[in-house]
């Protein structure tokens, strides 16, 4: 018998890895005999940097950036084995995380600092990017990243405007003659699982912006913004990326990356499920475990266990799921898994299940018992 497993990250607690390392554990204790195989995989969010230099080969590049908030960090980006090809994780150096509770303002992050990933990589000689937007800080639509890359944005006065959501309803013009000259040669895939529009009731600031610490006028204010400099842009480049799907992702950086550095916007999970060789390595698989942190219904929507429920369907392998917590377990196994189980014993509480080692052993002993009772 051979399983292949592949669980995303239990964000807060184990790496996609970790995670795939205790399930094989609980496996080889109950059927020693059995080979297993691990994928690390990502969606496009937490994670993706590892998952794919460790996929490609790559190597990892360190360098100092500005966080959300303008301040210099350190940051990390990927470039595959043969040097052609950078992988960012925008989190890394936008991301939700690096900006403290009481500071998370919409109208004042910026994607500054994953413009300067970009432009490290363009001179190191990258020419193929593929860019994961999942967990930003930001609603700027992109235009502090652009803005690292030459790009200047200006008010009706012709005045270059500063960073942040604040600026975007002051765009009246946008020059680009100072752009980087690499640029011209660059392909642009973004890893994307978001559908939502640029602006409107299912845009990025109405959707998005409170979790990144907008209030209702705030809100209201931003949506406002991304109306205008969709207009804006419409006129300067001829683009219409209002509606385009994924255009609102990550505060409108789906729209700005399309906009003006042409970008692909793919599902993160299909991206990276075919990065990982995902079809070739289950052929003659007999089982395939996925998961993630928590499951639900959402889950079927884009995201990892749905997506490798849909190939495992497609080559009529079963597929079994397991979580820390689980939701909506009929609509699961209606969808096709043919079984889902939450690994957090009741009563323990999150925070303690959270610990990685007592992680580990909660999927080491779920695995067990699911094969046991098999």
């Amino acid at each position: 018998m051979k399983a292949i497993i592949a669980i995303d990250s239990f964000k807060g607690s184990l790496t996609s890895r970790e995670a795939g390392y205790a399930v094989q554990q609980g496996i080889q204790q109950i059927h020693p005999d059995w080979e297993t195989d691990i994928i690390a995989i990502a969606d496009g969010g937490e994670g993706m940097l590892n998952v794919m230099l460790e996929a490609t080969g790559g190597k990892s590049i360190t360098l100092e950036a500005h966080d959300p908030l303008m301040q210099r960090i350190p940051a990390t980006y990927g470039i595959s084995a043969d040097g052609t090809t950078a992988f960012i994780e925008m989190a890394t150096i936008s991301g939700l995380p690096l900006v403290p509770a009481e500071r998370r303002n919409p109208m004042k992050t910026t994607t500054y600092g994953t413009g300067e990933l970009i432009r490290d990589a363009l001179e190191k000689g990258c020419t193929q990017f593929i860019i994961g937007i999942g967990g930003s800080a930001t609603n700027d639509a992109g235009t502090g990243m652009l803005q690292a890359l030459g790009f200047r944005f200006l008010n009706n006065e012709r005045k270059p405007l500063g960073q942040g959501g604040e600026i975007l309803k002051e765009i009246a013009y946008i020059d680009d003659s100072e752009k980087h000259p690499l640029l011209k040669n660059a392909h642009f895939i973004v890893a994307c699982d978001v559908k939502n529009p640029f602006y409107g009731p299912e845009g990025a600031a109405h959707v998005f912006a409170r979790q990144k610490g907008a209030d209702n006028s705030m809100i209201a204010e931003l949506d406002e913004g991304m109306r205008s400099f969709a207009h804006i842009i419409r006129k300067e480049t001829g683009k219409d990326i209002a509606n385009e799907p994924g255009s609102g992702a990550a505060g409108g950086m789906g729209g700005g990356l399309m906009a003006f550095l042409h970008a692909e916007l793919q599902s993160g999970a299909d991206l990276l499920l075919d990065i990982c060789h995902f079809n070739e390595r289950i052929v003659d698989v007999g089982l395939i475990i996925t998961g993630e942190g928590r499951i639900d219904r959402q889950s079927l929507m884009g995201k990892i266990p749905g997506k490798i429920l849909q190939r495992g369907q497609a080559h009529h392998i079963p597929v079994i799921a397991i979580a820390g917590c689980v939701e909506d377990k009929d609509s699961l196994q209606e969808a096709g898994f043919k079984g889902v189980y939450a690994t957090k014993p009741e009563g323990m509480a999150l925070e303690e299940a959270m610990k990685r080692e007592i992680a580990m052993g909660n999927i080491r002993d779920t695995v067990k018992l699911l094969f046991v009772e098999k």
